[in-house]
C-alpha cells in the first residue's frame, strides 16, 4: 500500500518531520517526507495496511508543538513504491 498526505495546519517549524520520519521508521515504512513551500508538510509512504493505519493516527495527532488542522490522503499505485528506501526526510541538511 502507498499513500501520499499533505498536511496542513502549524507544521513547519515544530519538529513535525522528525516526529513522521520517526513515527515511520519505527513502523518500518519506506518512503519521505518534506516540507512545501505552501507551508505545508508531504509524505509519502509505503508499507502494509497495518502500518499505514497507524502512521496516519499519528500524523491526524501530530507532534508536540503542532496543530493538524486538515490531512489529505491520495491512495498511489503500488508501482510508485518501487524507488523507495527507507524512511527520509527530504530537504533536511
Amino acid at each position: 500500500m502507498v499513500r501520499h498526505y499533505q498536511v496542513e495546519g502549524r507544521v513547519q517549524g515544530v519538529g513535525f518531520r522528525w516526529f513522521v520520519h520517526r513515527e515511520a521508521a519505527e513502523l518500518g515504512l519506506r518512503g519521505w517526507v518534506r516540507n512545501t513551500t505552501a507551508g505545508h508538510v508531504e509524505a509519502v509512504a509505503a508499507g502494509s495496511a497495518e502500518q499505514i493505519e497507524e502512521l496516519e493516527a499519528a500524523i491526524r495527532k501530530g507532534s508536540r508543538g503542532s496543530r493538524v488542522d486538515r490531512v489529505r490522503i491520495h491512495e498511489l499505485q503500488d508501482a510508485e513504491a518501487e524507488g523507495l528506501k527507507e524512511f527520509v526526510i527530504e530537504g533536511a541538511f
